[in-house]
């Protein structure tokens, strides 16, 4: 098989850090596959070092109408073009302005206020709400004979960390909260009341905010004065998609991934200063986004070894390269007392100019989740039913997350 030759990635091979994923490293350039739910073929980059320098390489971008003429396959308007079906035009906006779909200075330009507003004071500060919500979630759920630790605890929790952050008064959070999760995570059947919901409440906020600030996101922002009131909106929906289902997500999946190894779940409560170093390997051995976004060649250049031509997509595999033995010693393996070098020691954030923005509160929320629910409770949670019979489902494009958690606390 040459490396012409595409891949069909199957969910089952997304997952799996030693099948798929070693054969494509040992390919001479990179491979062409063809990623889960979709027919278009990409290049997939899984090599770590390969994937570090895909992320910083300017040739490389992710919008594919800056590229004159650009002829080539497009997987990622496959993706899109899945993602936005029934959907009313006049909400296109708020979806398609995602900050990971701009480059250069149309990204600096919109992802600079955003920065600014997303201090390490304001994360800092949220501390106290997290904890307390994490703890309130906890103690209810402890009481029942069976919890499902993703949608009654994961998503509660991230989803209140978010509507805290942006501005969202206690008032109202309830009812926005409904709204997000019935556009974000429900079964679909309410999707377009909860984002009709979610952005006519965003506006409202966004003119209180303007007459009467407060210390918040949304606040931050028109202060800044960068971005236009629709452009806000856009950012409430940014933090929706990457801040609350991908988060809750994580969260019930380290869990899992604990559960999985109860060596190590023992070895972190018996030594609770570990935590420090079991985030990050959480966030490694997860990586919960298996694939990055889709980047595109502006010119015929050769990269990883592989002549791409103009117009050609190309998708970074973050979960292969978290596993990539050339980089971790024995990847395969959860080990809560890996050591790594600067910076986060994983990709699981992404790399270069899109590196994720919530990094900080992400690392915040994992600390203290984990912190309340693995460390400071008396037992440990243990599955609430067989390991077979946890529930998962297939994201296009992705691989398999969980749909729920059952556990006892």
């Amino acid at each position: 098989m040459t490396s012409e030759t595409p891949v069909h990635l199957t969910p089952e091979l997304v997952e799996n850090p030693v099948g798929a994923y070693t054969a494509l490293r040992t390919r001479p350039g990179l491979g062409h596959v063809v990623l889960p739910g979709l027919d278009t073929a990409v290049r997939l980059v899984t090599r770590h070092e390969d994937v570090k320098a895909a992320l910083t390489e300017p040739r490389l971008v992710r919008d594919r109408s800056t590229i004159p003429d650009a002829a080539m396959p497009d997987p990622q308007a496959e993706l899109l073009t899945q993602g936005a079906d029934g959907l009313p035009p006049e909400y296109a906006q708020y979806l398609s302005g995602h900050l990971a779909l701009f480059d250069g200075d149309e990204h600096t330009r919109r992802r600079n206020p955003l920065t600014r507003a997303f201090t390490a004071r304001r994360v800092a500060a949220l501390r106290p709400f997290v904890e307390k919500t994490a703890r309130q979630l906890i103690e209810t759920l402890a009481e029942r004979e069976q919890a499902d630790l993703l949608g009654e605890f994961a998503y509660p929790l991230s989803t209140a960390v978010i509507c805290a952050l942006v501005g969202v008064d206690a008032a109202d959070q309830d009812k926005v909260c409904g709204w997000i999760r019935d556009f974000a995570h429900g079964d679909g059947s309410r999707a377009l009341e909860g984002l009709g919901g979610v952005v006519q409440y965003t506006k409202e906020l966004v003119a209180r905010r303007r007459a009467e600030p407060a210390d918040d996101l949304v606040s931050a922002l028109l202060a800044d004065g960068g971005m236009t009131d629709d452009e806000i909106v856009t950012v409430f929906f940014l933090l929706i998609n990457t801040g609350i289902t991908p988060p809750a997500l994580f969260l019930a999946h380290a869990v899992l991934a604990l559960l999985d190894h109860p060596d190590q779940l023992e070895r972190l409560r018996a030594e609770p200063e570990l935590l420090g170093r079991a985030v990050p390997e959480l966030l490694r051995y997860v990586t919960l986004v298996r694939m990055g976004a889709t980047l595109y060649a502006t010119e015929d250049f050769v990269f990883a070894g592989t002549r791409l031509r103009k117009g050609e997509a190309v998708t970074v595999g973050l979960f292969a390269a978290d596993h990539d033995p050339a980089a971790y010693d024995a990847p395969e393996r959860l080990d809560v007392t890996r050591e790594f070098g600067r910076g986060d020691g994983h990709l699981a954030f992404g790399h270069g100019p899109h590196y994720c923005i919530g990094a900080a509160l992400g690392r915040l929320v994992t600390g203290v989740v984990f912190e309340e629910l693995v460390i400071r409770r008396p037992t440990a949670p243990e599955l609430a039913v067989d390991r077979a019979d946890v529930r998962f489902g297939h994201w296009p494009g992705d691989g398999f997350h969980l749909l729920s958690l059952p556990v006892r606390l």
